[in-house]
């Protein structure tokens, strides 16, 4: 049998919820998993790398977390920058769900919340935007989520990405760049990039 997807909307696997304890910025993160959802039971490597490579964004006041998964990148930022609101998106709706949870078990719920790509407000603008992206979801449908939201920075935010080396973290580095948003790999481990991307302040 075919392993079903994590973005799949509505897995069909058996929901069984598993904790996972993960140190993230000095802080100790409590929070549950989930079949059916990316990195049951485990933060994954790329994650990881992620979250060790890269300070907090302390100043920061509107964060995404895109394909928020069970909601360790966005929560460990609500937990370490008490100023911040997260808003995590994913279309896994058992991911959502776990998020909402998490966030009530580490007493976030008022700065943290997980929903639907589509409930988020048009006008709604990110001083930064956190991802371990979805990169199996296939190159054009990755292309189009990140058009569709790196475009909602503000003009001084980034997006901090983390991408397998195996995976095309260097061409879609210099296609970031082609998009009018200019990457750089700021941190490399485990065959991982950690990418920062800024918008193009265009000619001055």
């Amino acid at each position: 049998m075919t392993e079903e997807h994590y973005f799949a909307a509505n897995p069909s696997t058996p929901f069984t919820r598993v904790p996972v304890r993960a140190d993230v910025w000095g802080h100790w993160l409590e929070l549950t998993t989930g079949s059916g959802v990316f990195a049951r039971g485990r933060l994954d490597v790329g994650t990881g790398v992620l979250l060790r490579e890269t300070a907090p964004p302390t100043q920061a006041r509107e964060v995404l977390d895109l394909g928020c998964g069970y909601g360790v990148i966005g929560l460990a930022i609500a937990v370490a920058v008490p100023g911040a609101r997260v808003t995590a998106v994913d279309v896994n709706e058992r991911a959502l769900l776990l998020a909402r949870e998490n966030a009530e078990r580490l007493g976030v719920a008022d700065r943290f919340r997980a929903v639907r790509p589509d409930e988020v407000e048009a006008d709604l603008r990110f001083d930064e935007v956190w991802s371990n992206p979805p990169i199996r979801v296939g190159k054009d449908a990755l292309h189009e989520l990140l058009l569709t939201w790196l475009p909602r920075l503000r003009p001084d935010g980034r997006a901090v990405m983390v991408v397998g080396k195996n995976l095309g973290a260097d061409s879609l580095t210099r296609w970031l760049g082609e998009q009018g948003f200019p990457t750089t790999r700021s941190a490399s481990a485990k065959g991982f990039r950690v990418l920062e991307s800024r918008p193009s302040r265009g000619p001055s």
